[in-house]
């Protein structure tokens, strides 16, 4: 039976936005920001409301003649803001450093073309790229999981190519996604409990995991309900828009190969990978003492070789180099049946010794490990922290998850990250409670499972998500490439995830990617680094319609942004923080309009 993708709570939309209305939380109706799917595009009677709701004090206007007139007075706020047209509508799925057009001028030897080639500054669009005609807010999770709107993203080829592995259905207007995958056409739930008979994915231990080719990312949707969070990515257009379909399920996920470039990922990161055969890149980012799954070929060549289609000699080839790679890792192979295989990384390198001996073992420096962006993969070795003694976990043990968030990280108690002290790593969780619990006053929405895919632009130390921390979303922690200090392996070790980028290029995602964006000192780090107005557009390429931003920066920096996106077809609201007017920093809320492909503009071309 088909969905319609408005259907759902249909009956109380007006009366949640009343009650949202007059529990104060009316700027961001105010400002227009009704909401479609499950939770609705605005109707009269909230329309009514909003107008004659008498108390919306917890967004004060700011004074800034009386605090801030020096900083005020340096912008002319007499003129025009300059207007963004929407680009043209073969656009609206744009990936600006995985561009198709521009990817095939690039070799393919060892998928170099899939990599990430941004385009000149004289390539670059100065438009807004619009969403596609009928476009909805998705489904609310656990809904998504399995429902997508045909709408977001109508591209029907998987449902065929993919039938028999069970990865996606058409049904209506509507996708349904059975849980199915290449190497677990039963679904990913099963395959999830075999796993689990063998790695610990139950008791904590297991949080962080990392699933390459990850097609729909029904493996990362499933582990969810276990308290695993998984980074899925997979190439543009391997299989088509299988990372935004992920995405448009409430699934953590980027554009991203396993080619000839390090992953944009710090060293020990993930407690659990899921295939990529670049072993030696999987072993920098995973933990000592995480799990590598390899399933389907060349796991049990001998009974599988005809249906692979492939001779048996190459199979057993190929299955004996790994076995040797994965020995020369230091990794212990834990089980192998049917066509399931499970190694764990060793939590040091001392019962692995003599491996320093070994002709093929060269190491790579240790300084190195964190050191990814545009960077050359290796073909070395990641060396293992020192450890005292042979029991020790290398790098330092974990607790498990959720004790894991606000524990001290091992990196942090080890001093390995200058300038951040334990009392640093607390105090800094402190505020971001404060500031997060201001944030929720603002928009209460926060809390209501609207926004389930959320990022942070300038993640610090992580303590935005872990304020956060909720089964109703997930946050994409992004590390800048010209941050003071790299504590993304923090983030890590928090059971968080995360990404190094620089902002001056465009992000490894879909247009329409994130409900909620978070932006704090962003665009004071990276004055005079490049366009401030290419990072705001690029906020607009990968944020819903309807979605929200809050933006955190000193007042004049603040003023730049608010007066830039006057032309977005964003609307703003400046709030003071929260310990008042004559603190610098202030907050810039904003929502994107709702707006498609043809509605009331001309295009870029």
């Amino acid at each position: 039976m088909a969905l319609k993708p408005n259907s759902t709570d249909t009956r109380t939309r007006s009366s949640i936005q009343i009650f949202i209305v007059v529990g104060l939380c009316c700027f961001f109706y105010i400002l227009g920001a009704w909401q479609r799917s499950g939770f609705g595009k605005g109707d009269s009677i909230a329309l009514e409301m909003t107008k004659h709701s008498a108390d919306c004090s917890i967004v004060p206007t700011l004074n800034f003649e009386t605090h801030h007139a020096g900083e005020v007075g340096n912008v002319d706020e007499s003129e025009k803001p300059k207007s963004f047209e929407p680009c043209h509508p073969r656009y609206v799925d744009y990936t600006p450093c995985q561009d198709q057009s521009r990817a095939m001028t690039f070799p393919r030897d060892n998928m170099i073309y899939r990599e990430r080639h941004c385009p000149r500054e004289e390539e670059k669009l100065h438009c807004l790229v619009p969403a596609p005609n009928g476009y909805v807010t998705p489904f609310p999770w656990p809904k998504s999981r399995d429902y997508v709107p045909y709408a977001n993203a109508p591209y029907k080829a998987l449902t065929i190519e993919k039938a028999i592995q069970n990865w996606i259905q058409y049904e209506g207007n509507v996708f349904r996604f059975p849980g199915g995958g290449t190497q677990f056409p039963q679904g990913a739930d099963k395959y999830i409990d075999q796993l689990a008979k063998v790695i610990p994915i139950t008791n904590g231990m297991v949080r962080t995991a990392l699933d390459t080719g990850c097609g729909v990312a029904s493996w990362g949707a499933y582990l969810w309900s276990r308290n695993v969070i998984a980074m899925s990515f997979a190439p543009r257009d391997s299989h088509e828009a299988q990372v935004q379909f992920a995405l448009e399920r409430g699934v953590p996920a980027v554009i991203g190969v396993l080619g000839t470039i390090k992953m944009p990922y710090p060293s020990r990161a993930f407690d659990m990978a899921h295939y990529g055969m670049y072993m030696k890149e999987v072993d920098r980012v995973l933990r000592p003492g995480g799990y590598w799954v390899l399933s389907g070929p060349p796991i049990n060549w001998r009974n599988n070789y005809r249906a692979w289609q492939r001779p048996k000699k190459e199979l057993e080839e190929e299955q004996k180099k790994i076995e040797e790679v994965a020995k020369l890792l230091c990794w212990e192979k834990k089980h192998e049946k049917g066509e399931i295989a499970v190694w764990q990384k060793r939590v040091n390198d001392e019962a692995c010794s003599g491996r320093q001996h070994n002709s093929q073992a060269n190491f790579c420096k240790a300084e190195e490990a964190n050191d990814v962006w545009y960077k050359k993969m290796d073909a070395c070795l990641t060396p293992y922290p020192d450890v005292s003694n042979p029991e020790e976990v290398a790098g330092g043990k974990l607790k498990p998850f959720p004790e894991r968030l606000y524990a001290v990280p091992p990196r942090v108690a080890s001093g390995s990250v200058p300038g951040v002290s334990v009392e640093t790593y607390q105090g800094d969780n402190e505020k971001w409670k404060k500031h997060v619990g201001a944030y929720k006053k603002i928009n209460r929405l926060i809390d209501s499972g609207r926004y389930r895919n959320i990022l942070d632009m300038n993640a610090g130390l992580g303590g935005f998500a872990a304020a956060l921390d909720s089964p109703k979303l997930w946050v994409m922690n992004v590390m800048p490439t010209i941050a003071e200090k790299d504590t993304l392996g923090v983030i890590f070790e928090r059971g968080l995830i995360g990404i190094y980028h620089d902002w001056c290029e465009a992000f490894s995602t879909y247009p329409r990617t994130y409900d909620l964006i978070h932006a704090h000192g962003l665009f004071s780090l990276y004055k005079d680094k490049c366009n401030l107005e290419d990072i705001l557009l690029e906020m607009d390429r990968i944020l819903r319609p309807e979605g929200a931003v809050i933006f955190r920066d000193e007042v004049d920096v603040l003023i730049k942004v608010k007066k830039i996106t006057a032309g977005m077809r964003w609307d703003t609201k400046m709030v003071d923080h929260e310990d008042g007017p004559l603190v610098p920093e202030k907050i810039l809320v904003a929502v994107k309009r709702y707006w498609v492909v043809g509605a009331n503009s001309t295009s870029v071309q």
